[in-house]
């Protein structure tokens, strides 16, 4: 990050060199100084840290977790239907083909 560094004292000294009373260039000067810190401040709150990154990391991981074990789900409830199907299709086989004698 960079942070902007302001020489208040050389604006004020400029100033007056220009010809800006001296109360209104301590002022000016004042107000800029206290505009730059606040830009630093934002500048400085919108940055990640790396605690926000690994909490981030975090949930991102018990989120994909989490869908690995919907997946599994998934996978057993449609293992059971194809289970079931083809114990289905083999019975109506067995019945329509009298390959059991009913």
């Amino acid at each position: 990050m960079t942070t902007t560094t302001f020489d208040a004292l050389a604006y004020f000294e400029k100033l007056k060199e220009a010809g800006v009373p001296e109360a209104q260039a301590k002022v000016q000067a004042a107000a800029f100084r206290e505009f730059t810190a606040i830009q630093d401040e934002r500048a400085k709150q919108e940055l990640a840290t790396k605690a926000d990154l690994r909490e981030t990391e975090l949930r991102l991981q018990a989120e994909i977790e989490k869908v690995r074990a919907d997946i599994e789900k998934v996978k057993y409830d449609l293992l059971k239907w194809q289970i079931g199907g083809w114990l289905a299709l083999a019975a109506i086989m067995a019945k329509g083909f009298g390959w059991l004698g009913f």
